[in-house]
This record gives structure tokens, sequence and C-alpha cells, in this order.
């Protein structure tokens, strides 16, 4: 029996290089173009020859590993984007593209599924079915996936597979559960139109900014007073901007929010009732509120057993059952709920928290953020083995 723990082992440096280069060199969502380009000519020098590209500006690609024999396809994602953060790592390898760091961890994603490419590329003769390796866009703006759909890339897939980086497991550690793992986030915008007037004279206006204050608190009590406690909901306002200067009766406000649920019956029951409290409150101060709300991503539950068990299996066989820690849910977001939509997946965590590396315990998405590197061959490898026990059929 091929022993896969032991060709990520080998592999280690290699995942490590990669990642530091796309730690280096990232791109932000719907700007992945060299990022892309790479992870091509990196397939093609483990010897995966069948890449196809996303089309339309989307840049996304999958490689195809062709098993010696028939069997069925399962797919192992990464996403690839960055984020519009300025990196303050002081790492060697820190990111060369002002403003632009892969704080969230994707250049992990990539280099771990590239260890797993070349892992079952040199295991292609033994495998009965098909892998595709998914490399997909603009995960942060939560539209890479229902692209990725819409090209057709999932239609001949039959079960997919997909983890995150995760800074609150140690490394070494990971996460694969039943039930619900990540909630739906959706995009919430209000408006608050009032009548602009001297700073001196506030009763020849209303005051938008007055009634935005008030619709805050407004906005907060739909979560406190008129959702089910054992329902969780999150709505958080980030962004709040209106005004010309200190001496005038602002006449328009927009604030701008998410909003996060497990309940997908509830989404349309805030959506109505942040417009009634909006409206409302945004009248009693002789102003006009309006709600603009758009649905991101669908909460992601892992609802196949059997992949789960596989998922926990692959890592009990490579590294025993000490290795997997049950995580709690929580309200990030995924797009990769949309895969699990379609077709029957498994989405879990890889720990890469070490006490030796302090700027690894830090949130995602932080400046310093840097997971340990130790984790990303053990990652590969995991990915490796769920595919080679899927596609035999191991239960």
């Amino acid at each position: 029996m091929t022993d896969i723990g032991k060709l990520a082992a080998e592999a280690k440096d290699y995942i490590i290089e990669r990642r530091r280069w796309y730690h280096s060199h990232p791109e932000l969502s719907f700007k992945e173009e060299k990022t892309r380009d790479a992870i091509i000519s990196d397939l093609k020098a483990l010897g995966i020859t069948e890449i196809i590209s996303m089309t339309d500006g989307w840049y996304g690609c999958v490689g195809v590993i062709e098993g010696g024999k028939k069997g069925p396809t399962v797919l192992l994602r990464a996403d690839i984007d960055a984020l519009p953060v300025t990196e303050e790592s002081g790492l060697a390898y820190a990111s060369q593209n002002p403003g632009v760091m892969h704080a969230c961890g994707h250049d992990t994603h990539i280099a771990m599924l590239l260890g797993a490419a070349g892992i079952l590329q040199s295991l292609r003769a033994e495998l009965p079915g098909r892998v595709k390796l998914l490399f997909q866009p603009a995960e942060e703006f939560v539209s890479g996936a229902k692209e990725v759909i819409r090209q057709g890339f999932l239609d001949d897939v039959d079960a997919c597979y997909g983890v995150h980086i995760n800074s609150v497991l140690p490394t070494g550690a990971f996460d694969f559960c039943n039930g619900e793992r990540m909630a739906a986030g959706d995009h919430l915008k209000i408006v608050v139109e009032g009548v602009s007037a001297h700073g001196s004279a506030p009763h020849l206006g209303h005051d938008a900014i007055v009634a935005a204050g008030a619709v805050i608190g407004g906005v907060q009590a739909v979560v406190s007073r008129f959702n089910n406690p054992l329902s969780p909901l999150v709505v958080t306002l980030g962004t709040i901007h209106g005004g010309q200067r200190a001496n005038i009766i602002p006449q328009k406000v927009v604030m701008e929010g998410t909003v996060r649920y497990f309940d997908r019956n509830l989404m349309n029951k805030v959506i109505d009732e942040i417009k009634q409290v909006t409206e409302n409150i945004a009248a009693a101060y002789g102003c006009a509120g309006t709600v603009e709300y758009k649905h991101g991503v669908d909460p992601l539950s892992n609802t196949d057993k059997r992949l789960v068990d596989l998922a926990r299996g692959a890592v009990t066989k490579l590294f025993g059952k000490d290795k997997l820690i049950d995580l709690e849910k929580n309200t990030g977001g995924e797009d990769f709920s949309f895969y699990m939509d379609k077709v029957p997946g498994v989405f879990g965590n890889v720990g890469a928290k070490s006490d030796a590396i302090p700027e690894s315990a830090l949130s995602l998405h932080h400046e310093k953020f840097s997971p340990d590197e130790e984790a990303l061959a053990m990652g590969a490898a995991v990915a490796a083995q769920f595919a080679v026990d899927y596609l035999n059929g191991e239960n």
C-alpha cells in the first residue's frame, strides 16, 4: 500500500517553497491572472497536462488527473485570491505587491493542493477514477464558486473536498465535523436621507446623522428582540459615511454591513424586519430610510456523513486519531457552500498555530498573520488520502 504520508513528507520543501512564492505575489479577486498562469506552469511541471482555464475574464483553472481505471470523479478545491491588506509581517517573502496580501491564507491552500496534486499524479495508474484539482478565483467576493458552477466544472463531479487554514487549531490538527460549520453571509446597505440646513439652525432641516444613529440601534434590536435567541443571527454595520462639513446638517448617510445566520428560512424575515425598522425610525426623524439587501453565500453544513467519515479516516490513517479536534461552528462565510448545494461534499480546517510562531495565532485577515508552514505537507497528505479513499470506495 502506498504511503501517502511519506510522499507528502518528501514533498514538504516543494510545498513550502511554492507557498512562499505565491505569498510574495498576491493578487486581488478578479485580477488573479498571473497567479492562474503560475499554477498552470506548476501543474505542467508535475506532469499534469489536462488543464482547463475558466473563461469570460475569470482567472481560475482545473487540472485533471485521469486514473488508470474507470471510476467516479472527486474534486479538490483551493481558493487563490488575496486581500487588500498592507502586509506588516516583516517576512523575507512578504508581499511584493503594495496593499495586497494573502492575509486569509489562500497561498497555503494553493500550496497544499499542488502538494496533493503531485502525490496523486504519482499514483495515477492506481486510481480507479478521476481527480479534478480546482484553483478557484474570487472567493473573497463570494463570486468564484458560482461562476465555476455556471461554467460547468462541477457537472461531472461526484464529490468535493475543501479546507481552510486555521489559526485556532494547533499545527497538525484537523477539524472535520458533521452538521453546521459556517454561516450564510449577506450584504446590507442602509441609506438615510434627510434635509440639509445650516448647523446653527437644525430645526430648519432633518438631520440624517441623528436619524441614522437611531436606525443603528433599531437594527440591533432586530437581533436582540425580534429574533429567536435559539437561532443565531449577527447584524454588523461596518461602515458609516455621511455629511459634508462640521457646520452643515447632513442630508444623507450611507451605512453598509453584513448579516450572518445558519437557518436559511431566516433571511426573508430578517430583510422584512430591517426594512420596517429602518423606514419607521427614519420617518420619525423626518427622514427617508431605504434598505438594499444582497444574498452572499449559503450556510455551509457537512451533511454527508460518509464523506465526513472519509476525511476523518484520512487524518486518523496518516497521523492518528488524536489529530482530530472538533471545532464549534462559526459565523464566517465560505462560497464552497455553493458546491455542496450541488454535489455531496465535505469541508474542514487545517490547524497551523504554533507557540513558536506568535503570528500564527493571529486572526485571519490580520496584516501580520503567518501560519506555521509545518502544517502544509500534512494538509496535502490528507487531501490526497481523502481522494484515494473516495475513489477506492472506502466507507
